[in-house]
C-alpha cells in the first residue's frame, strides 16, 4: 500500500467483484453535475445501487471537507462497512485516487481505485467515453 491505498483495478475487475462480493461497494465521487448530465453507474443488474458522495464540488472544485464523514453516513453501519472493498470512481481515475487515499487514511481497510474511471480519456475527437472507462467498455449505465 505504498500509494495510501490499496490498489487499482479496471472497470471490468471492479464490476467481476462488485458482482461476486455482496458486501462490495461502489462510491461515484464525481459531481452532481456528472452524476445529473453524463450518467451514473446502474448496479441493478447486480440488486446495488451505486453510493453517490462528490469528491469536489461544482464550479469551485473545491475539496469537501466533510468527504469521509459523508462516505460513512451514506454506508451505514454494519458488517463490512469499514473493512469491505470500497471501489471509487471519478471521470477518469484521477479524484478517485485522492478520495481512495482519505478513505484509508480515516480507517477504511480495502479502498481501490477503478482505472480509467466513468469516461476514461479523451479520444483522438476531445470526445470522453469512448476508448476507456466504465460507457466505453458497456458497463450497465443510466441518465439521471
Amino acid at each position: 500500500m505504498a500509494q495510501g491505498y490499496e490498489g487499482d483495478v479496471s472497470v471490468r475487475q471492479c464490476w467481476s467483484v462488485l458482482a461476486d462480493d455482496p458486501t462490495a461497494i461502489l462510491v461515484d465521487v464525481r459531481t452532481a453535475a456528472e452524476w445529473t448530465y453524463v450518467g451514473i453507474p446502474d448496479l441493478s443488474p447486480l440488486a446495488k445501487t451505486a453510493v453517490l458522495v462528490e469528491w469536489q464540488s461544482y464550479p469551485s472544485m473545491a475539496v469537501d471537507p466533510a468527504f469521509v464523514e459523508r462516505v460513512e453516513a451514506a454506508l451505514g453501519e454494519g458488517p463490512g462497512k469499514r473493512d469491505g472493498q470500497i471501489f471509487l470512481l471519478c471521470r477518469s481515475g484521477v479524484r478517485s485516487v485522492a478520495a481512495a487515499r482519505a478513505l484509508t487514511a480515516a480507517g477504511f481497510e480495502h479502498c481501490i481505485n477503478i482505472l480509467d474511471g466513468f469516461e476514461g480519456a479523451p479520444d483522438q475527437n476531445g470526445h470522453r467515453g469512448t476508448i476507456a472507462g466504465w460507457k466505453a467498455e458497456g458497463l450497465p449505465w443510466l441518465q439521471r
